[in-house]
């Protein structure tokens, strides 16, 4: 069957929960408790999240045969944005966008207000993966996005850079320092475990202007809390922070008991492939005729949610076009 790729820009946000909608393929209804972990250091300029996204990572990277080099930089990717989301008061979607001329050329990852995470790659035809995979190798020259979309009615939030840096943390601090002045730490990890792949973030901040900080602190003590906080989440590992048997609070009393590290209330992360059968056929409705009918073989369209790589098939004779007033204006 010939398929028609359902891009992300042609589906609309749903307000409906995920798990309460009937229209959805069969895909996991997968959620984690405990998928962020906010925290702060008391009296001092630093906040932070620590991300684990448990068995939700394996279930997001194996709906897709990517090699394992691509699996990894989104499995960084999907955690990242997780963390990043959960941090700001905003109701929608928070999402990366990375696009390059390497082997490949896309990357997405997004995470709603709720929690639901999802993330797609695409690996160029005939791409040949690099000898030392690391996220430049793979992306190329391009560049970076981080959006805020809060609905159709509201103005996007989004920030651009160029892609600096070897792997997606560098690529994310230069977005950090040169579009949003904001000093931060990140750490991601992403790898296959014996119980499948796990993918974490440990990002911290130093939070301007005096809200939680000692007042009697001076500008000097501050800087030396921040370069103390610094250090001491550089020493965290790819094993801690992929280590299913190590609680969040535990590892984060690990790195910072002695600055007297504070936890917050946890946020949950859900598997969050947005996709439907009903949206899909809105989208075919909003084709004219010809592009149908050359979509069309054997009688039937096909579509591939290109996040959760669900194929969803419908009859020629079922999809009417829509009259060219009604179509929607990115389609011809």
């Amino acid at each position: 069957m010939a398929k028609c790729r359902a891009c992300l820009y042609l589906w609309a946000m749903s307000t409906l929960p995920h798990f309460l909608d009937r229209n959805r393929p069969d895909v996991p209804d997968l959620a984690v408790p405990r998928g962020v972990t906010p925290f702060f250091l008391p009296k001092q300029p630093v906040r932070g999240r620590l991300v684990r996204l448990g068995p939700l990572a394996d279930a997001l990277l194996t709906r897709h045969d990517h090699p394992d080099a691509l699996r990894t930089m989104l499995g960084e990717a999907l955690a990242l944005v997780a963390g990043l989301a959960t941090a700001l008061k905003f109701s929608g979607t928070f999402s990366l966008q990375a696009k390059g001329d390497g082997p490949v050329p896309m990357l997405l990852a997004d995470c709603t207000d709720a929690g639901a995470l999802r993330g797609y790659a695409r690996l160029g035809e005939d791409a040949a993966m690099p000898e030392a995979p690391t996220a430049r190798a793979l992306m190329g020259d391009g560049y970076l996005a981080f959006t805020v979309d809060q609905g159709p009615d509201t103005e996007r939030h989004q920030g651009i850079v160029s892609l600096e840096g070897d792997t997606l943390a560098d690529m994310a601090l230069h977005y950090f320092a040169t579009s949003e002045q904001l000093a931060c730490a990140i750490h991601l990890a992403c790898a296959e475990t014996p119980a499948g792949w796990r993918a974490s973030a440990l990002i911290i901040e130093r939070i301007a202007g005096a809200g939680g900080i000692d007042p009697e602190l001076s500008e000097e003590a501050q800087e030396e809390s921040w370069r103390t906080a610094k250090i001491l989440a550089a020493t965290i590992t790819e094993a801690e922070l992929l280590d299913d048997a190590l609680p969040p609070d535990r590892l984060l009393y690990r790195l910072f008991h002695g600055e007297g590290v504070a936890v917050d209330r946890p946020r949950p992360l859900a598997y969050g492939c947005r996709c439907s059968r009903a949206r899909l056929s809105d989208v075919l409705h909003g084709f004219s005729e010809d592009d149908l009918d050359h979509m069309t073989i054997d009688g039937d369209i096909t579509m591939t949610c290109e996040f959760c790589n669900v194929d969803f098939r419908f009859p020629r004779a079922d999809i009417a076009p829509a009259e060219p007033a009604e179509r929607r204006e990115d389609q011809p």
